[in-house]
C-alpha cells in the first residue's frame, strides 16, 4: 500500500502560506495544520477537542477554521491547530466538503458519488 500527498495552500485573516504538502490519511477526522503554517495565516484556536492516536492515546488539541486550496477545489475547513513536528495531514472532513474520496486501489483522489434521496 502507498501514500498519497496532495499539494495546497491555506489562508487566514493575515494571508496565505507558500505550497503545503498534506499527506491524504482517510483515517483521520480532520485535516492537521503544521504550527508554523497556521501561526503565519493568523489562524487563532476556537476550542479544544480530544483526538485519539493509534495506539490508544488521547491527546487534547486547539481547533479552528481555515480556507483551503487544492488541484481538485477550495473551501472553508475545520483545522486540527498542529504542534512543533506535527506533518500537515489531509482529513476525511475536508474531503467531504470538497466532494471527493480516496480511491483505495489506486490511491488517487476521486469525485465523491452523492446522492439526493
Amino acid at each position: 500500500m502507498g501514500l498519497t500527498y496532495v499539494d495546497g495552500n491555506v489562508s487566514g485573516p493575515t494571508g496565505s502560506s507558500g505550497p503545503i504538502r498534506f499527506l491524504v490519511d482517510s483515517g483521520v477526522k480532520y485535516t492537521l495544520l503544521p504550527s508554523a503554517d497556521w501561526q503565519q495565516i493568523g489562524v487563532t484556536p476556537q476550542r479544544t477537542m480530544a483526538f485519539v492516536l493509534a495506539d490508544g492515546t488521547t491527546i487534547d488539541r486547539a481547533v479552528s477554521e481555515c480556507f483551503i486550496q487544492l488541484p481538485q477545489g477550495e473551501s472553508h475547513t475545520p483545522v486540527i491547530l498542529g504542534e512543533p513536528g506535527d506533518e500537515p495531514l489531509l482529513g476525511v472532513v475536508t474531503l467531504e466538503i470538497l466532494g471527493l474520496v480516496l480511491n483505495p486501489f489506486n490511491r488517487t483522489l476521486q469525485p465523491m458519488r452523492t446522492m439526493m434521496a
